[in-house]
């Protein structure tokens, strides 16, 4: 099933799956709940500032999707929020508590090493060892219905390749990457252009040079950042 959800749906679905596994006492959520989970500070990736606005616009999303159910008790005239997007009786998927673990740090977190998410998904499932993370993976990535997740190409100086989740919305998704690209090609540049610490070596060592036309080419990726923002904003428009 093609499932594409928006940076906040993700997040929220995450925070709902999260809080139900690790603190069931206090779950389902109510709206202002699920506004400081969506906030909070650890374990987040980015750590955002979602205002209640927001956060109900993408729940009342997630609910047209039928990925979200409005489950408050009996009596209590606080609405609270419960997720169907696994694990329930008429969730989509149906995960083992590894692959729910693993697939909660994702929404959460983003892409990850398997090392990573071991250490991280630990709070909502056991781990043995570090082969039933890559068995848990594979059978993600390896899903009769399509894959859940994916392996990433190994980036340099990284001792393992990161999993990403696919379920992303793909416009949003390659914003990111650019955005990304333009905040890595800014840090490249700023330590070309640093001069050398006193401890770093002999006086008067040569700087690695950036390549001449940088500048040019982080212009280039802001304007192509810029540009698919306009494309993501009118196609959310007339969406």
């Amino acid at each position: 099933m093609n499932i594409e959800l928006s940076l906040h749906e993700l997040r929220v679905l995450g925070c709902l799956i999260e809080k139900q596994v690790t603190t069931p006492e206090q779950y389902p959520l109510s709206l202002n709940a699920l506004l400081n989970a969506c906030n909070q500070k650890s374990n987040r990736d980015p750590v955002l500032e979602l205002s209640e606005t927001q956060v109900q616009a993408a729940v009342d999303t997630l609910s047209r999707k039928h990925l979200v159910l409005e489950k408050s008790g009996f009596g209590s005239r606080v609405p609270k929020y419960h997720q169907r997007f696994c694990n329930t009786d008429f969730s989509v998927f149906q995960f083992t508590p590894q692959q729910r673990a693993i697939v909660c740090e994702l929404l959460l977190r983003g892409p990850q090493t398997p090392g990573e998410l071991r250490s991280r998904a630990a709070r909502m499932a056991p781990f043995t060892d570090a082969q039933e993370v890559e068995q848990a993976l594979a059978g993600l990535a390896q899903r009769e219905g399509g894959a859940l997740v994916r392996q990433e190409l190994r980036e340099p100086g990284r001792r393992e390749a990161r999993y990403r989740h696919l379920f992303a919305d793909r416009a949003d998704e390659h914003t990111e990457a650019a955005a990304a690209a333009v905040a890595g090609a800014r840090v490249a540049a700023a330590a070309a252009a640093a001069p050398a610490s006193e401890g770093s070596g002999a006086p008067g060592a040569p700087v690695a040079a950036m390549p001449a036309d940088w500048a040019e080419r982080v212009a280039s990726l802001e304007r192509q950042v810029a540009q698919l923002r306009e494309e993501l904003a009118t196609l959310k428009r007339h969406g």
